[in-house]
């Protein structure tokens, strides 16, 4: 088997497992009302059983993150259920390391709310929203990215390098709504509107309506903030890297940071691209070296296309982080890692990063 099939395999019959069995339960069983205990009863709620967990709580303007909108093929929606909820399902275990299957960690898109429950669920999922905005900007920034600005209608609060989910309604052949996740790529000064940087995947649900079908004026649902790559509370130098659209949390912490006058830090920003035509932002992040001493940008290409005109750094981008880190970097400060892009990509740049002696890494890792 083709291994980049497998995981596409794997979310097809795990969406058909899971269709199947909500239709026979909601056939079959009525629940009544049932509690769902959060927090050991930081808040109790009293609804009609019988749904998944993830969408009785959407119901209750509770929101956990879930990047494919519960069809049980991202594995994202994960609480910690502190009661019998019964048996792991087929649909489950595919998503679960053996550490969260002893604590109990299930998927709040396929465990039913069949009676009282209790769960466990971080504090700051209480702030999140879905609010409907007016896309007010479209522009593209690269040939396959698009910045696309959301404006809100209330203010949101989000820490830099944190995402949202956007809502795309049904279009073409897709008949159901589906979410995806998208960083922020704006600051958080802007409380009421948002940057999304969003790359063409194609055959993508999401990224070709965005592409092919968003226009400027439309309005776009939008859930969020979620996530846990942000910026550190420490004095330690950061090693930040990413490639594509992960470009879009780090703008937001380097952005932030500068906006707040954090510029005691040393910054490196590593950003690879495979050619000229992949890269972006370039003249405002250069723009920022002038104006912030302690922050140093190195975009580099793999492949440029006129490398007798390119001026930057060429290869792959570990071999870059190398000559820097060996070489440029001050090797006698404390570092962080902060990482945005592809699974190879974080795999090969954490490895690097340890392997000189920096284990705080952070990362947000595209599925």
């Amino acid at each position: 088997m083709n291994i980049w099939l497998a995981p596409l395999i794997v979310g097809i019959v795990s969406s058909v497992l899971s269709a199947l069995i909500v239709i026979v339960d909601s056939i079959v069983n009525n629940y009544g009302e049932v509690e769902i205990d959060i927090n050991n009863g930081k808040k109790k709620l009293k609804v009609k059983g019988g749904s998944p967990l993830l969408f009785t709580l959407a119901s209750e303007n509770i929101f956990v993150p879930s990047a494919c909108g519960g069809r049980g093929s991202c594995g994202a929606c994960k609480v910690k259920v502190l009661s019998d909820v019964g048996e792991y399902l087929p649909t489950e275990l595919p998503y679960m390391s053996e550490e969260e299957t002893k604590e109990n960690i299930r998927l709040s898109c396929q465990i039913k709310v069949k009676k009282d429950i209790k769960i466990q669920l971080p504090e700051e999922l209480f702030n999140v929203k879905k609010l409907t905005g007016k896309v007010v900007s479209i522009k593209n920034v690269t040939h396959d990215i698009k910045e696309v600005r959301i404006k809100l209608p209330e203010e949101i609060n989000f820490k830099a390098g944190q995402y949202v989910q956007i809502v795309v309604p049904p279009y073409d052949k897709i008949k159901q709504p589906t979410q995806r996740a998208y960083s922020i790529a704006s600051t958080p000064s802007k409380k009421d509107e948002i940057d999304l940087l969003i790359r063409l995947v194609p055959g993508g649900i999401a990224t070709t309506y965005v592409h092919n079908y968003l226009k400027e004026g439309d309005n776009l649902e939008v859930i969020g903030p979620f996530g846990e790559f942000y910026m550190r509370d420490t004095d330690a130098d950061m090693i930040c890297v990413a490639g594509g659209s992960g470009m879009a949390p780090i703008k937001s912490i380097v952005l932030d940071m500068y906006e707040r006058g954090i510029t005691n830090r040393n910054v490196w920003y590593f950003f690879g691209a495979r050619t000229e035509k992949d890269l972006f932002y370039v003249e405002l992040f250069k723009d920022l070296e002038k104006k912030w001493s302690n922050f140093h940008f190195i975009p580099a290409l793999s492949e440029p296309i006129e490398p007798e005109k390119w001026n930057g750094e060429v290869g792959l981008i570990t071999d870059v982080m190398v000559k820097y880190l060996e070489n440029v970097v001050d090797k006698n400060t404390k570092k962080e890692g902060y990482l945005c892009g592809s699974p190879g990509m974080i795999n090969a740049c954490e490895k690097l990063l340890n392997e000189h002696g920096i284990k705080d890494v952070y990362y947000d890792k595209f599925a």
